[in-house]
């Protein structure tokens, strides 16, 4: 599952860096299908990031990858706990 993850996001990644932005996987729950990920340069800071994971990364994943239920932006969840 992991690797086939990866080899999607490498695949989005080429949208994002048109924009100036990355995206890192950083976590796999395999268990639960959730996986964590870390937005990059002009995502991270971008008031659209959220909407780009959801409605792009996420759907794109959960359509080519069996068992993903939800992407979540670890630059998101710190925030949270700060």
């Amino acid at each position: 599952m992991k690797d086939k993850i990866q080899a999607t996001l490498d695949e989005v990644r080429i949208a994002l860096q048109q924009d100036g932005g990355d995206i890192a996987l950083v976590e796999v729950d395999e268990e639960t299908g959730v996986v964590r990920v870390e937005l990059q340069g002009a995502c991270r800071g971008c008031p659209y990031s959220q909407l780009t994971l959801t409605g792009y990364v996420e759907k794109i994943l959960k359509e080519r990858v069996p068992g993903v239920t939800q992407v979540l932006n670890v630059n998101l969840e710190a925030m949270k706990t700060s």
